[in-house]
């Protein structure tokens, strides 16, 4: 479809946190940081880790924590490096169809809300069923990237 698209991902390991009762866009700096100490090695290998793309922020409704994860690089894929970070994990996301709503700009919580409650609404007038209950944020780009930026917002489906 022209104002979304639905991807089929392979099961995958990540990196996440999760951070509790900050607004949005704190949370995101937070578990950003801890996510990026353990790339650059405080794990138990101490090894450097390449940044991957996309930062995913998982949005549950009603609820006030956020799950920050980076995707664990295809090297690292079936062993990746213990966090030594107690609020550090390693998780393996199941293989899923996801449908996805591209934007570009930079990204605040709000316009990500916007856009996911776009995407809901386009999936309901198509009769599409997905899981309404969270959803997840997805950014591509450096905050030093001004121009062409890329960001997604994610329902899987039902």
């Amino acid at each position: 479809a022209k104002d979304y698209e639905l991807r089929q991902y392979e099961t995958a390991k990540w990196v996440s946190t999760v951070i509790r009762g900050e607004p949005q866009k704190e949370a995101m700096r937070q578990g950003f940081w801890k996510l990026f100490h353990y790339i650059q090695g405080k794990n138990e290998k101490e090894m450097k880790i390449d940044m991957t793309v996309p930062v995913t922020c998982l949005i549950k409704s009603g609820c006030a924590d956020f799950k920050i994860s980076f995707f664990v690089p295809y090297e690292h894929q079936d062993s990746p490096p213990q966090p030594t970070d107690s609020d550090v994990f390693i998780e393996e996301r199941k293989a899923a169809a996801i449908f996805v709503r591209s934007f570009g700009g930079f990204a605040s919580p709000e316009k990500y809300a916007e856009e996911a409650e776009a995407l809901a609404r386009i999936l309901r007038n198509r009769g599409q069923p997905f899981h309404e209950d969270f959803f997840y944020t997805a950014g591509y780009d450096s905050p030093f990237k001004l121009f062409n930026r890329h960001n997604e917002v994610w329902y899987f489906k039902k």
